[in-house]
């Protein structure tokens, strides 16, 4: 194997933006992200279902005076 050609892997610490800590190792040193296991909705059974009803209405209502073409059989 060539020498020096692996970066360095060093001991680093990751920041929420939720405020979770952690420590790690990484390439990169001191890392800030803006969601966590910690803070996810799916690791944290909190998920939302943003306008599930008002979707389909949407859809109709955007399309239903769209006329529709069709092909004749010949």
């Amino acid at each position: 194997m060539k020498a020096d050609i692996h970066p360095r892997y060093e001991q680093t610490h990751i920041q929420c933006a939720c405020g979770t800590n952690y420590e790690t190792r990484s390439t990169r040193r001191d890392l800030r992200i803006g969601i966590c296991a910690a803070c996810h909705p799916f690791f944290t059974g909190e998920q939302k279902f943003v306008d599930t009803a008002g979707r389909i209405e949407k859809f109709s209502k955007r399309y239903s005076s769209t006329p529709t073409l069709r092909r004749k059989k010949i």
